[in-house]
């Protein structure tokens, strides 16, 4: 019973060490959880951008990362190309609104969201 319970820990001990090397080189990239958008307004998004705070330098529109480049009321988007920070975030949607909401905090791997309480001076 000793002995074949001294080769079941080495083999044990082979399957765990292997595991660690194939996991070594996975990338770290690929463990990491996307940076995402959830839209709690009221209407679908056609268009989202970010910008540093009071630049008006607006990004590319981040609707295109969905397949249908929108982002319906309780959607998720995943956000590509935006470094942590703070933004100022403009959209539009379906109802012609446009929207500017100032010094969103975006953090990498995480979800940031606007609701409808947030909107204030919305153009159209």
């Amino acid at each position: 019973m000793f002995w074949e319970q001294r080769n079941m820990n080495k083999n044990t001990t082979k399957v765990v060490i292997l595991v660690a090397f194939i996991l070594a080189f996975i990338p770290a990239s690929a463990w990491a959880k996307d940076t995402r958008f959830w839209n709690l307004t009221a209407n679908t998004i056609t268009s989202l951008q970010l910008s540093p705070p009071g630049k008006n330098e607006w990004g590319r529109n981040q609707a295109d990362n969905d397949r249908d480049h929108t982002v319906d009321h309780d959607e998720r988007l995943k956000i590509t190309d935006t470094e942590a920070g703070t933004y100022d975030v403009r959209f539009v949607d379906k109802s012609g609104r446009t929207c500017v909401v100032p010094n969103v905090e975006v953090k990498t791997g995480a979800i940031f969201s606007i609701e409808e309480k947030d909107l204030k001076g919305c153009a159209k």
